[in-house]
């Protein structure tokens, strides 16, 4: 029987100690951690894939919390079952003691350990949808005031208007114009169309 203990965060900035600690704690090895730095919102990680080609009967599976497992309902119970059915190991939620498959192998222990793991499982993905709502929302209000997303677009280059006069007097060919530029054609012709609209308009 082998200890492991699974980490992951969302994203490559977020700490990942309190979750190493309390897995340490539980007497997992430094070499049989697995740690991930991505969204939960599937199960498509390289760590984690390679932690459950080395699952084997008995093992046991160490996490601090089920949404550290993942984010989708139907996703964590379908790995769940992965697992504790064909694989043969067992899970311990550090922060839950009721969904640990070492105990309760009774009919009443399975059954209170999967209603538990659905509440739990439910709840890690609706809280993962309000994030996306919430964010969503924002952006929404921050565009309504005006924010505008994404890098500035950068300045025309000085001889803009100059080769865009000779562009648009047939002396240069599109492709000439915008390798004048240092830009690519589209890119050339867009801000050409806009800065003619804006021409336009003064």
């Amino acid at each position: 029987m082998t200890k492991y203990g699974y980490i992951r965060v969302s994203s490559k900035d977020q700490n990942e100690d309190r979750q190493r600690i309390a897995l340490r704690e539980a007497g997992i090895a430094e070499k049989d951690l697995y740690l991930d730095k991505q969204s939960g919102k599937d199960f498509e990680r390289p760590q984690y894939k390679n932690l459950l080609h080395k699952l084997k009967k008995d093992d046991l599976l160490f996490i601090k919390s089920i949404d550290r497992l993942g984010r989708n309902y139907e996703e964590i119970l379908k790995q769940w079952r992965l697992i504790t059915k064909e694989k043969g190991a067992d899970i311990v939620v550090l922060d839950m003691p009721l969904l640990d498959t070492r105990r309760g192998k009774d009919l009443m222990g399975t059954f209170l350990a999967d209603i538990v793991l659905q509440v739990l499982s439910f709840a890690a993905e609706n809280e993962r949808d309000s994030i996306r709502q919430r964010q969503a929302e924002g952006i929404a209000a921050a565009k309504a005031r005006g924010v505008r997303f994404g890098r500035p677009p950068r300045p025309l280059p000085d001889n803009f208007q100059q080769v865009h006069r000779a562009w648009r007097g047939k002396k240069l060919t599109l492709r000439q114009a915008a390798e004048l530029c240092e830009m690519p054609k589209d890119t050339f012709y867009a801000k050409a169309v806009k800065f003619e609209k804006q021409k336009a308009m003064q």
